[in-house]
């Protein structure tokens, strides 16, 4: 039987390239291709129906059930796509748990696990490999300062860390150029220009090695685009097509809406429901299971698989959908029996075919019954990726509009000339990219569809269908990844909504904080202990005196607890070896402060600082005298009060502090103190903070 070689003309015979496809040097072309092992395992069972559905169901639970056990054994870090945290670490906040080596094995493993389940799962990759590519760079950059013998510098992460975002988009789509512009829209607030080139510079070449290695394996001859498509370029639309293109930008826009919506009261309602909670906390495994049972048992082939083009993979997905032909023609012509998928690229579009059910009827049916599994697929605890299905879910919308509007008008939509047929390709083209910009808030995704297919004609309708679904969507709903941060409760600081003017009247007096600990430079022992008891705050703000609150600069809390060991204690017994007298101001290096607001300084003055300086806590000063701080729990709680930012985003305690445990027991402390009247290392734990909850430690044998 002539089979055509994937990549080459119609009717190439595989015999005709086997010198080059079998005496070359790329590796194991065949093991490479059975390692589409559902498929494979699904069409080897035979014809017995119930082998045929454990084949189908049973392969995805066991990879799903071994990513999820795996990678949450290793850390609980590694579920999820990892963009919502990488948002939060780029705005300042330390988290360094999700950058950790070991989390970067756990998401390898899992992830490959989890796309070796098939489309059953329906689940990309394109979030764990930007992921993948920040923990990549952020131990590189520890490597660098410790072969350099560098200080650490938080700038220089930074900086490593956004160019690394870039490769992660750019490496799955081969799309370096829409690759960064896509991580800045998506993961940044501001984005420095200096920036741009190493983001370039990087996205390129991971590009151009993740499309190299499709050259060595065989898959392609030379790099070319991922879905190349075969869309016409002489007239690839109507003028009078322009309108339907906005409708599509309509509709993408409010299913995305309703997506969103849905997406994160599930989340919610999965963590609060008391047996899906407790096997979230107990059992992952088990939910993973059950979970994917329901999705694979949806999408049984036999089953109501058959109305979803179940047998198609992700790409596969996508190299249908972005075909030129109109499929309202192609029907009547179609065998009743259609061909396995992978045999031919041009006859993919019969997956979608029913005897039964129309095109109309298949693809409809595939957004109703994806609408809620793709919400579903997101609630799972393992490491994936949830870009590309929405992806092809935009792609659906548009083939099933273009196939309406060729449907209405068979000669095109102009009556005189000669007649321009309508290509529902070019409008799953526009619906991939305005579904899944409407989702992420982005626009560069009108520019990632062109540069995967390799196609530029649609790129003025793409630009419009994805502009008036953003406009609708950031209108109404926060997107994927800051929902998925509010569910979390990571500490990211939401945006101002545009329109409110309010955000300019409230001021920092409203809602920063009053009850300050601060230091006087003419303190002493005591005084250190007091503030430190009082709060676990990384820096104390310094006066010149109690009677003058007058801000000289910042001391950090390594400082006081070094001040405190090397100084002896009021109640120390007379025979230690310890300096007995000193103040702050001459045993302590006083940073001066560079920073400070005032507090007529308005909440979008601060919100603004917060983001472009990666703030935590800022002092406010009243003609130079100390009146109180604003850290990012206030600038939130501000901003939700009064209404003016996005959905309130919680997490932490007031003023930054950790929940501070029960009392200790007087007793307790003051025998410690009593055993050991110089503070030590001992005593004061491995962060140097004292024992929190107990009375004034200067009160103590009173």
């Amino acid at each position: 039987m002539e089979r055509p070689v994937p990549g080459g003309l119609p009717g190439e015979k595989e015999e005709e390239r086997v010198l080059v496809s079998e005496k070359s040097w790329r590796p194991c072309p065949k093991a490479r291709r059975r390692l589409r092992a559902h498929r494979w395992l699904y069409q080897e069972v035979g014809d017995i129906l119930v082998l045929k559905y454990l084949s189908w169901t049973m392969y995805p639970m066991a990879l799903a059930a071994f990513s999820t056990g795996f990678s949450q054994s290793i850390t609980p870090y590694s579920g999820g796509s990892g963009i919502p945290e990488l948002k939060t670490i780029l705005t300042g906040v330390v988290l360094e748990d999700y950058l950790a080596i070991q989390n970067f094995g756990a998401k390898v493993v899992g992830l490959t696990c989890t796309l070796a389940s098939g489309s059953t799962v329906f689940l990309g990759k394109v979030g764990p490999f930007v992921h993948l590519s920040a923990m990549a760079a952020a131990y590189l950059g520890k490597m660098r300062t410790s072969v350099m013998r560098e200080y650490e510098n938080k700038f220089k992460q930074n900086e490593m860390l956004v160019a690394a975002q870039a490769v992660g988009v750019a490496t799955v789509f081969g799309a370096p150029i829409s690759g960064v512009l896509f991580s800045i829209e998506v993961m940044a607030s501001h984005f420095a220009v200096r920036d741009y080139w190493r983001g370039f510079f990087a996205a390129t070449c991971g590009a151009f090695v993740f499309r190299l290695l499709a050259v060595f394996n065989s898959e392609q001859d030379t790099i070319a685009a991922v879905f190349k498509s075969d869309l016409k370029i002489d007239f690839p639309f109507d003028l009078l097509e322009t309108f339907f293109f906005a409708i599509l930008g309509v509709v993408c826009g409010l299913v995305g809406c309703a997506y969103l919506f849905c997406q994160r009261w599930l989340l919610a309602a999965v963590k609060e429901n008391r047996l899906t909670a407790k096997l979230l906390a107990t059992d992952k495994p088990i939910y993973t299971v059950l979970v994917v049972l329901l999705l694979a048992s949806i999408t049984f082939p036999p089953g109501l698989g058959q109305l979803m083009a179940s047998r198609l993979t992700m790409k596969e997905y996508l190299t249908s959908l972005f075909d030129n032909r109109t499929w309202g023609v192609l029907v009547p012509n179609a065998s009743s029996v259609a061909d396995p998928p992978g045999v031919d690229p041009r006859g993919l579009w019969q997956e979608w075919y029913h005897p039964s059910a129309t095109i109309f009827g298949t693809l409809a049916f595939f957004l109703l019954m994806k609408f809620w599994m793709l919400i579903l697929a997101t609630t799972l605890p393992l490491p994936a990726g949830y870009f590309m299905p929405i992806f092809i879910y935009g792609a659906t919308i548009g083939r099933l509009l273009g196939e309406t509007v060729a449907l209405l008008f068979p000669q095109g939509l102009r009556s005189e000339g000669d007649p321009h047929p309508v290509i529902p390709g070019g409008y799953a083209l526009a619906g991939a990219a305005a579904f899944s910009g409407s989702v992420t808030h982005a626009i560069s995704t009108a520019l990632l569809v062109c540069e995967t297919t390799g196609h530029l004609g649609h790129v003025l309708p793409v630009v419009l269908a994805v502009l008036v679904a953003n406009a609708i969507t950031q209108k109404h709903q926060p997107s994927f990844y800051d929902g998925t941060i509010i569910v979390k409760k990571l500490p990211y600081l939401p945006r101002i909504r545009s329109r409110h003017m309010v955000s300019y009247q409230v001021v920092v007096e409203e809602f920063m904080e009053r009850q300050v600990v601060a230091l006087a430079k003419g303190g002493g022992f005591e005084e250190v202990l007091v503030a430190l008891d009082a709060s676990v705050n990384a820096e104390y703000p310094v006066v010149e005196s109690a009677g003058s609150p007058t801000l000289v600069g910042t001391v950090s809390r390594a400082q006081l607890v070094a001040f405190l060991q090397s100084h002896k204690h009021p109640q120390a017994p007379s025979g230690e070896k310890l300096t007995t007298m000193g103040t702050l101001g001459d045993n302590c290096a006083i940073e001066p402060i560079m920073l400070q607001l005032s507090p007529w300084t308005s909440l979008h003055q601060a919100h603004h600082l917060f983001e472009l300086l990666k703030l935590q806590r800022i002092f406010v000063t009243r003609f130079g005298e100390l009146v109180g701080a604003v850290s990012r729990v206030e600038v939130r709680g501000g901003g939700r009060n009064k209404g003016v930012t996005k959905e309130g985003i919680s997490g932490g305690t007031r003023r930054g502090q950790a929940p501070i445990p029960p009392p200790l027991s007087p007793c307790s402390c003051e025998e410690r103190l009593r055993s050991s009247p110089t503070p030590s290392d001992d005593f004061w734990g491995p962060q140097g903070s004292p024992p929190q909850g107990c009375r004034p430690w200067q009160d103590w044998g009173s």
